[in-house]
């Protein structure tokens, strides 16, 4: 286009990186390769550094009686600078050189410009396709790598795995994955790769020390590209230039950090530090996974014992604390028939003030039925960060448990998603009683069912949306509420459920929560708790409420 309208010997496309403030040669004619593929030109210096800067065009006669030109090339006697310039912010410069003085004129100059303003969308656009597309390639990969993740119960295979899967990703050289200690003071190598050999490596790090230390106690990626010229790195191995250290955190603890370590200096980008950050979350929860089935199955052949710390273990995968949201209050409450079970219930931060509702039920009892609902706790919370709609996540979590079928496991569940911001509900149900709507002191029953998860390859879920208004409330709950009988047979059922909901018309999304258990409780005293019982209820705050949300 521009050798259309200026007859040019010497042309270059150079785009900005906003983040080190410097130029670079992104298409040229007339420079040698070297130098175009090496040369940083900072914002300021030069030409181009000024035309960037200022955002403004610069037309020099004759470079040589111009102290701002910086000598790129030998015999340049004039130049022509124009920025790129998208939504009033300069994504980079077009720069003419030519060999004769005063070659270049005004009209050139508002010609060139008239160019630059539409070359500066299509790169803009192109770059934005780049990334989305990127991005898009990445996260599908990522989501496919933690899906298989989520697959793998046992430790050590689970880290190997996690190193063969990662180089889909990185080239890296130097790998290794180190767990925090029980006691939360040292970090220890569980799994070391060097130029594809497994190492044995034995030296713990102490928390805060070297690079993988400092990552774990600051809770943040640590990228070196000189290792060199950091005060904080230790050295362990000789051949290293770079690093890259990325903590596991699950719910909100550092639980290890993952190493990455390269012969080559500046090897690691952002880029890397953003896919390993986004793979770190979805490491951690197959780690924690895989450590809790362990753990379970060692209480299995001591189960006499320790199922006081198996329902410890388990409360732990619950919400310590629930989460606040401007306009909603929430409340929920488990208590298992045995002393573990298989219902569960989450909450799941989305972005954009929305959050995911889970209350769930797994078939069976005891052990096995707490070790299948910590597997669909991690199956969730791996597909977590995409964000799916209710009815996607049900098919995406019975996809998995499909992939991974047990003999007579399955679980019901009910996955909804709360938009704080606008006040809409969005509901989908796979088996749980059919969750009541409380709206102008009326309740509704939604009907919402579907299949339980786990049993068929293929279903489809539907999804309910709800509109909220202050004082609305929803009540999910698990069939052990339904279930529980008095000492003559008599199921305690839905109509007293609707009741005492309907008798909480006016108070806390608690109230419901309490009374409910306490209900159930009265009608079967004296009988052995035959389910698990679960209760989650959410009220739409009003404008003048108090905040209020509890975990029992």
């Amino acid at each position: 286009m521009v050798r259309k309208v200026i007859d040019y010997e010497i042309f270059a496309i150079l785009l900005l990186n906003e983040k080190t403030q410097e130029l670079r040669f992104r298409f040229q004619v007339g420079y040698p390769a070297e130098f175009a593929e090496r040369a940083r030109i900072k914002v300021g210096v030069g030409v181009t550094g000024l035309a960037a800067q200022q955002g403004q065009t610069i037309l020099i006669d004759d470079v040589t009686q111009d102290p701002r030109y910086v000598a790129a090339l030998p015999n340049v006697r004039s130049e022509l600078a124009v920025p790129l310039i998208y939504k009033n912010r300069v994504i980079g410069v077009i720069d003419l050189e030519a060999r004769d003085p005063g070659y270049f004129n005004e009209e050139h100059s508002r010609l060139l410009s008239l160019i630059a303003s539409r070359m500066a969308v299509g790169i803009e656009n192109a770059q934005l396709y780049t990334r989305t597309t990127r991005q898009a390639r990445i996260l599908l990969m990522l989501n496919e790598i933690a899906r298989e993740l989520t697959s793998i119960l046992n430790l050590d295979e689970l880290l190997g795995r996690i190193a063969e899967l990662l180089r889909r990703l990185i080239d890296f050289q130097m790998f290794s994955i180190l767990l925090l200690d029980a006691a939360g003071e040292k970090l220890q190598h569980r799994f070391s790769l060097r130029f594809n050999e497994n190492v044995h490596l034995k030296n713990d790090i102490p928390l805060g020390r070297g690079l993988v230390g400092s990552a774990a106690e600051t809770r943040q990626a640590v990228l070196v590209p000189d290792v060199s010229k950091d005060p904080r790195y230790i050295e362990g191995n000789p051949e290293t230039r770079s690093e890259l250290a990325v903590p596991l955190v699950y719910k909100d603890k550092v639980i290890g950090v993952l190493d990455l370590e390269h012969t080559r200096r500046g090897f690691f980008t952002d880029d890397h530090k953003r896919t390993m950050m986004t793979l770190a979350a979805q490491v951690a929860i197959a780690v924690e996974n895989a450590r809790l089935y362990e753990e379970i199955a060692r209480q299995e052949r001591r189960l006499e014992r320790d199922l006081a710390l198996a329902r410890e273990l388990q409360m732990r995968l619950l919400p310590q604390t629930l989460p606040k949201q401007a306009h909603l209050e929430l409340a929920a409450k488990f208590v298992p028939a045995r002393a573990i079970g298989g219902d569960l219930y989450d909450f799941i931060p989305y972005s954009l003030s929305r959050l995911g509702i889970v209350i769930g039920d797994v078939s069976g009892k005891g052990a096995p039925a707490a070790i299948y609902a910590a597997l669909v706790s991690g199956i969730l919370r791996s597909h977590a960060p995409i964000e799916p709609g209710p009815a996607e996540m049900l098919k995406a979590v019975n996809m998995s448990l499909a992939e991974r079928r047990i003999e007579a496991q399955f679980v019901s569940l009910i996955y909804a998603v709360w938009d704080d911001q606008h006040r809409i509900l969005t509901v989908a149900n796979s088996g749980l009683p059919r969750p009541i709507h409380v709206q102008d002191g009326k309740n509704h029953v939604i009907e919402a069912t579907g299949l339980p998860l786990g049993l068929f390859d293929d279903a489809d879920y539907d999804e309910f949306r709800f509109r909220m208004k202050p004082g609305d409330m929803f009540v999910f709950f698990s069939d052990g509420i339904l279930d529980a009988r008095n000492r003559n047979g008599e199921m305690f059922g839905r109509g007293r459920v609707e009741q005492i909901v309907a008798e909480c018309k006016g108070r806390t999304a608690d109230c419901v929560v309490d009374s409910l258990f306490k209900a159930a409780a009265e009608h079967s005293a004296g009988v052995e708790t035959f389910d698990d019982q679960t209760v989650v209820a959410i009220k739409v705050k009003d404008s003048a409420a108090p905040a209020s949300s509890k975990r029992k």
